[in-house]
């Protein structure tokens, strides 16, 4: 009996050191990687030459080349502070350059509509698009743009049509369109590997804003593989390059959050971001991070200055459209959720869209037609997983439990992605 017992246990001593193992060469970050960055100067929303073309335009507004570099530095500004006084007084530069300008124009066309995307002003920006397309110069990008325009639209098959169109493997924008464009299939294997030739086309030219762009959306591909190191190393990489850049400070955040469980360290890293950056989509990470910290007060705070952030700035638009479905349906009020998912649609037709549409009839009530436009929107149409988890929750309401059962197993998989809010909803499907 008693070897027996001996051969019983040896597997289970095994097995925990085994476990002790893998814990103890598990990835983990380490605060001082970072912690040089979060002190950083806040953006300074000004330059020598900002000054200089800025006098230009107010001492001759026919200063066509000097519109165009104010925009590019507003523009700059706004990717900085969060600042959407920024972003719009680059409109106002670019619509006065389209207004007078008697060649270019097709490429200040491009660039206001660039500026309306960034606005989700999408179907404006696809008429200044047309017109840029008519003027003849510039035929790539023009392709380009209406490549992002579409796939903005949930438009995938005139996207792609599009993307044909500028087939080129060594062009930088090629690559990564045929990135997102396999991303959105679901194939992230190939995506990471053009966005990986993307990063190598940015690293030979030494461009340091293709450097940024390419280190922090190839993170992002990497964390959504489980690649969590070097996700976390290449968002240090673009800090380097820019200490002030918040969006890899918060790709940091999001892996000490969701990979290490640790929300008070997370939470630090949010801080010192909103120090200096205006956006309002951290006040709601910062309330998910605090609803898994079961600390309710500082949730409830965090969704209040979310809505004021909100509410007294009109100029945002429709840009936060999707978070404010969210947080009305958090807030339960579900009409008015209803009612803007709605216009989202209107706005933007793509199966994301679909998905709040269907969610917030769900919160009503409406269990059965939330089901008919997940069946006709998003089911088969998207890979998201926040737009999966709720297609799962609609099958769940309408007894599917085998649609239910394989949706699940597909967002086991993606709980890094969703953070642990959500993989405990989804472990309660």
């Amino acid at each position: 009996m008693k070897t027996t017992i001996q051969y019983i246990f040896l597997p289970l001593a095994l097995l925990f050191l085994a476990s002790c193992q893998q814990e103890e060469t598990a990835f983990k970050t380490d605060r001082n990687d970072y912690d040089q960055f979060l002190a950083a100067e806040p953006v300074k929303a000004t330059s020598k030459y900002f000054k200089l073309w800025d006098n230009k335009i107010k001492s001759d507004s026919m200063q066509l080349l000097s519109l165009g570099n104010v925009a590019g530095e507003y523009s700059r500004f706004f990717k900085g502070t969060g600042d959407i006084k920024y972003l719009k007084d680059a409109e106002q530069s670019l619509k006065k350059a389209v207004e007078i300008a008697a060649v270019g124009k097709s490429g200040y066309l491009r660039a206001l509509a660039r500026n309306y995307i960034s606005q989700h002003r999408f179907k404006e920006a696809l008429v200044l698009a047309k017109k840029a397309k008519k003027l003849g110069s510039g035929v790539n990008e023009t392709q380009s743009l209406f490549f992002d325009l579409h796939m903005e639209l949930g438009n995938y098959n005139l996207a792609n049509q599009y993307l044909d169109s500028i087939q080129n493997m060594s062009d930088f924008g090629y690559l990564i369109r045929v990135a997102k464009w396999n991303d959105h299939k679901g194939d992230l294997d190939t995506a990471i590997a053009f966005m990986e030739k993307a990063t190598a086309k940015a690293e030979s030219s030494k461009n340091r804003d293709l450097l940024l762009w390419s280190y922090t959306n190839l993170a992002d591909f990497y964390g959504h593989a489980g690649r969590i190191e070097d996700s976390y190393n290449l968002y240090l990489k673009a800090l380097q390059i820019d200490p002030q850049n918040a969006y890899a400070k918060k790709g940091i955040a999001w892996i000490v959050y969701s990979h290490e469980r640790n929300g008070t360290e997370a939470l630090r890293i949010l801080d010192s971001i909103m120090k200096k950056n205006k956006s309002p989509e951290y006040y709601l990470l910062k309330a998910e991070v605090a609803a898994f910290l079961k600390d309710e007060m500082l949730r409830v705070q965090s969704l209040d200055d979310y809505y004021k952030a909100i509410q007294k700035n009109k100029d945002y638009g429709d840009m936060y459209n999707v978070y404010n479905v969210d947080f009305l349906l958090s807030m339960d009020v579900e009409h008015k959720a209803l009612k803007l998912a709605q216009e989202e649609v209107n706005n933007r037709p793509t199966p994301e869209s679909y998905g709040w549409l269907a969610y917030s009839l769900l919160h009503m009530g409406e269990k059965q037609k939330a089901m008919e436009v997940i069946e006709e929107h998003v089911v088969g149409a998207t890979f998201e997983p926040a737009i999966l988890h709720q297609a799962a929750e609609i099958y769940k309401a309408n007894g599917k439990t085998n649609k239910v059962s394989e949706l699940k197993q597909e967002l086991m998989g993606a709980t890094y992605e969703l953070g642990p809010v959500k993989e405990a909803q989804i472990a309660s499907l």
